[in-house]
């Protein structure tokens, strides 16, 4: 796949690392990067699809989402890393539905979590207090990674996409230069009806 007589596209690494990160904002019920997420697969599979079916415009679509997607993940890197304000410990991402936090808050590698009960508390609403300790790596900094990669491939994305469309505008002139959409092409036959041209081997 990747080539033009394909009929339908392969995955690329930006739609498959879009679906990775998915699967773990949906574990951490992280719902704006879930949306993100969404419009940015559905935007790749248009651009895959403009670049076999020859369609520039669809290409530029995705161009121009490269540069949406980079703003996006720089936003989440701010988030994370509380610049500017931010605080990752907010339900910014989570519209402020839930307290949900990212799915690495509690599952990222060495983490061990704990839970136990808040003492004093009885009944139906006792709530457990939940700990997690030994992690190699706190997690805002997994999610920083990831939007970095994202950016790293939106960025290949963009130079890619810009490539081919110059090389479809390239192609699109030659054809044109060459007589291509010319209503009269520059070589032709005249056709003459079959009884005149007996008639001319008669005389």
């Amino acid at each position: 796949c990747g080539c033009r007589s394909c009929n339908s596209p392969c995955p690329s690494p930006s739609q498959l690392a879009a679906l990775e990160r998915q699967v773990f904002d949906f574990l951490g019920y992280q719902w704006a990067p879930i949306l993100a997420n969404f419009l940015h697969i559905i935007i790749v599979i248009l651009g895959l699809f403009g670049t076999i079916q020859y369609r520039p415009r669809y290409i530029v679509v995705y161009a121009i989402w490269t540069a949406v997607w980079v703003t996006w993940n720089i936003f989440i890197i701010c988030f994370y890393l509380e610049v500017g304000g931010l605080s990752k410990d907010s339900e910014l991402l989570t519209f402020n539905i839930s307290r949900h936090q990212s799915w690495w808050s509690e599952n990222g590698p060495g983490c061990v979590r704990k839970e136990a009960s808040m003492p004093g508390i009885k009944g139906l609403d006792n709530h457990s207090y939940i700990s997690v300790i030994g992690c190699a790596l706190e997690y805002r900094y997994i999610e920083v990674m990831h939007s970095s990669f994202q950016i790293l491939i939106a960025l290949v994305g963009f130079v890619y996409a810009c490539y081919v469309v110059s090389v479809f505008t390239e192609e699109e002139d030659s054809f044109d230069f060459i007589g291509g959409f010319d209503p009269f092409p520059l070589y032709h036959v005249n056709e003459k009806p079959t009884n005149l041209l007996f008639k001319q081997t008669y005389l």
